[in-house]
């Protein structure tokens, strides 16, 4: 995990080049006054760049968490960077005590998740113009 404050422009160019130069989200819908409320995971390449980003926040007093912003570059997709920044941001949410965690996951990525444990909760629904599905998992103690 890393802190918001001083990683923000990385964070903030994977997450412009993904959502808002590639997918054609609009900036005012990315761009989130909250981020520094929240906990984020960045990967990196052996150069130091990075490469990959998302999020968690809380909710319902910390017993529950969401997960958002999940962005990977697109020469790094299919190599198992998303995997490695989901599983690290599950793992802040246990270490958070959180019981469960939810996730609205594109529809293209929905096997993504699901083969992650993740379940579709409800129907499809438009949000910044693209298709997505609520997704949620439960947190076992180990």
């Amino acid at each position: 995990m890393v802190d918001w404050r001083e990683h923000r422009e990385v964070i903030s160019a994977i997450r412009r080049a993904v959502f808002i130069d590639e997918q054609g989200v609009s900036e005012a819908l990315e761009l989130d006054p909250h981020d520094g409320a929240h906990t984020h995971a960045l990967a990196r390449d052996s150069a130091g760049n990075g490469i990959a980003t998302g999020r968690l926040s809380e909710h319902d007093a910390g017993a529950a968490g969401q997960i958002g912003r999940m962005a990977v570059l697109k020469a790094w997709r299919g190599r198992g960077v998303g995997g490695a920044i989901l599983a690290a941001l599950l793992e802040a949410a246990r270490e958070r005590g959180m019981v469960s965690v939810s996730l609205h996951a594109q529809t293209h990525a929905r096997a993504f998740y699901a083969a992650r444990g993740f379940a579709e909760c409800g129907e499809t629904f438009m949000e910044a113009g693209i298709e997505h599905i609520k997704m949620a998992r439960p947190l076992p103690r180990r």
